[in-house]
């Protein structure tokens, strides 16, 4: 009785998760350290957002507030139910912060009714809202009405939550000081989840569409998902007996999905994507931002990359910084970050991030630990596998060079002298795979994976270099420029940049089935819709047979090919499930039936004016 007594003295004077008895885990550990809060908190319009508030036991001293938004939900519900864990990491929990989760305007516990993306409204009277208006309303009562704040408020997330994060960084609250928008969704249409320079994201948007059901401000617990039977282990098969993507919305979807069809019928850059670019507004942001991303994020990639060049374009915040890890759609929140697929980095990069990057931002600009010294840019360089700083991404040191496609499958520095051309037969109905092997859905970590397997395919075209005489370094966008002919109306082609191993690589994985000698590692890759090569806002077809071109430019990347290595570029026109079919006819492709589909003869040209690759080499640091 008297050690139970000391236990529960103990508790309610230190508070903090680091003084815990060592077999609190889990729920149970925040139970002991933090109070549970549940609050409606209106908004300007009268509207209630559901809110869960964690608060530390310890009442000694004051904490920062930090806060996420989000439309999966802020389950468990009832006060007398706990989270597993509290904030961005573990670090956050054991130095003590108020934690609070919001479900977003319409999901869940809260009123009103969700949008995909709300729309902002730069201007704003009365009781107009937006997700920046809720983000203040939230922010404004939290300070006021939560007891042992600092008047301080910390913001992140991943994904879509991520995305409020960004919505909530603009017009902010003076309490708002540090955001964190992490793989943030920046714009649908122009290279994050749903498009990729007009392609539609197939496999990825199925998936989750069919589990992110519409809820109109249900009372009623969330319950839990029951996955979509697909009946089979294979996507490529499951995908390819849909047929025309015109057969989903009925089939599979029943008409019922609002999303998907937004999604599907929204086809080119107009005025319901552009209300939805959100990175528009990033100007004279005020809180510190730390935007996070990771260089194999196989849904939002650019989303980061657009966060903060859009800021470091306009008045930019006084801490702006940019942080690419060798990380998937949100790995480096969890794990050890050593791996992807296949490829090792020698080192945890995640937990490494978690608490030397991550943790350290917040407790400087909210609690004044620190020396806050950060970079414009902490990224990791991959192939060296080197955590590196700089301050302006891209850097500005290095040269552009170009890679050109050459005869005989060659890649140099240099074009050929005389003009050519490369062709493949291109088969809508037999599409290239994005993967060498079979999977179901979307692959989290296909950006890493190893391309032999289109090498060998005749749809496909390869070039390759000689291996490398000395480390390349590539730093920033990657633009290309393609000239091509169909003898189609409209065709995709696809580009990947590939860094491929010495035939005597070490194997590094134990028990991989993968022989890494030879690998062909992709680095980056891109679908392109030819029918946008003008404009995403008006599609236009091709001239059978005549030569066009088309210009544009893939993600930033951050690698190193390194001495003995070989760089090679692969285009074939389609990359199935990963993106949908292109009939190789000029139409609308969701209404295409069946029939619509054609074979093409595809040609891609070279010489002095051909097709080739252009990014910035830096040295070596």
């Amino acid at each position: 009785m008297a050690m139970r007594c000391f236990i529960a003295l103990w508790l309610a004077t230190s508070g903090l998760a680091q003084d815990a008895p060592k077999e609190l885990t889990g729920a149970a550990l925040v139970r002991a350290q933090y109070t549970k809060y549940e609050y409606e908190i209106p908004m300007r319009d009268g509207v209630k957002l559901f809110t869960s508030v964690y608060v530390p036991k310890d009442t000694s001293k004051n904490y920062p507030i930090m806060l996420q938004r989000t439309p999966y939900s802020v389950a468990p519900y009832g006060i007398d139910t706990y989270r597993a864990a509290l904030g961005p990491s573990e670090h956050f929990q054991k130095a003590g912060y108020i934690v609070a989760y919001q479900d977003v305007r319409g999901r869940y516990l809260s009123e009103g009714k969700w949008e995909e993306m709300r729309p902002h409204r730069p201007t704003k009277s009365g009781k107009e809202f937006d997700e920046s208006s809720d983000t203040y309303d939230t922010i404004d009562w939290l300070v006021k009405n939560v007891k042992g704040n600092n008047g301080k408020v910390g913001m992140w997330g991943i994904s879509y939550p991520g995305f409020y994060v960004s919505a909530g960084m603009i017009d902010a609250h003076p309490a708002l000081v540090a955001a964190s928008p992490q793989a943030p969704v920046t714009d649908y249409y122009l290279g994050d989840d749903s498009y990729h320079n007009g392609a539609f994201m197939l496999a990825a948007n199925f998936g989750f569409y069919h589990g992110f059901v519409e809820r109109k401000g249900d009372p009623a617990p969330p319950s839990p998902r029951v996955p979509f039977q697909f009946g089979t282990p294979d996507g490529y098969d499951f995908y390819l007996r849909m047929g025309a993507l015109a057969n989903a919305n009925e089939k599979y979807f029943k008409n019922e999905s609002v999303y998907w069809r937004e999604n599907t019928e929204n086809t080119t850059y107009n005025d319901f994507w552009k209300a939805r670019s959100v990175w528009k507004y990033f100007k004279g942001i005020k809180p510190a931002v730390l935007t996070v991303g990771g260089w194999f994020d196989a849904e939002d990639l650019q989303g980061p990359l657009r966060t903060h060049a859009a800021m470091e374009a306009d008045t930019p915040p006084d801490s702006n910084v940019l942080v690419m890890g060798p990380w998937t759609h949100g790995s480096w929140s969890r794990g050890d970050g050593d791996r992807v697929g296949n490829v090792h980095f020698a080192s945890k990069t995640g937990a490494y991030y978690r608490e030397n990057i991550e943790f350290a931002f917040f407790e400087f600009h909210l609690k004044g630990k620190g020396e806050g010294k950060f970079p414009k840019a902490w990224l990791f360089e991959t192939g060296r596998n080197l955590w590196q700083k700089h301050e302006t991404w891209p850097p500005k040191d290095g040269e552009s060079r170009s890679l050109w496609m050459r005869s005989g499958g060659k890649l140099a520095w240099q074009a050929d002298a005389a003009p050519g051309y490369d062709e493949y037969f291109s088969d809508p109905m037999k599409p290239v795979p994005y993967l060498g092997y079979t999977y179901l859905g979307m692959l989290r970590d296909y950006m890493t994976e190893d391309q032999r397997f289109a090498s060998q395919r005749p749809d496909v075209l390869t070039f390759e270099m000689d291996p490398l005489k000395e480390d390349v370094t590539l730093a920033g966008p990657i633009e290309v420029s393609l000239l091509v002919s169909t003898t189609g109306t409209d065709s995709d082609f696809v580009v990947k940049l590939i860094d491929v191993y010495p035939n005597d690589y070490p194997e590094l994985i134990d028990k991989n089935p993968t022989k890494m000698g030879g690998y062909q590692q992709l680095v980056r890759g891109e679908p392109f819709r030819g029918k946008y090569r003008q404009s995403f806002e008006k599609p236009i077809p091709f001239e059978p047979g005549k030569p066009d071109r088309i210009d544009f430019v893939m993600p930033d990347a951050y690698h190193t090919f390194r001495r003995g290595h070989r760089i090679m570029v692969q285009v074939q026109s389609s990359w199935f499930p990963l993106t949908d079919r292109n009939p190789q006819k000029f139409m609308e492709i969701p209404k295409a039936l069946s029939t619509d589909f054609q074979k093409a003869t595809q040609r891609v040209y070279r010489g002095p004016t051909g097709s080739h690759l252009t990014f910035r080499v830096i040295p070596s640091r």
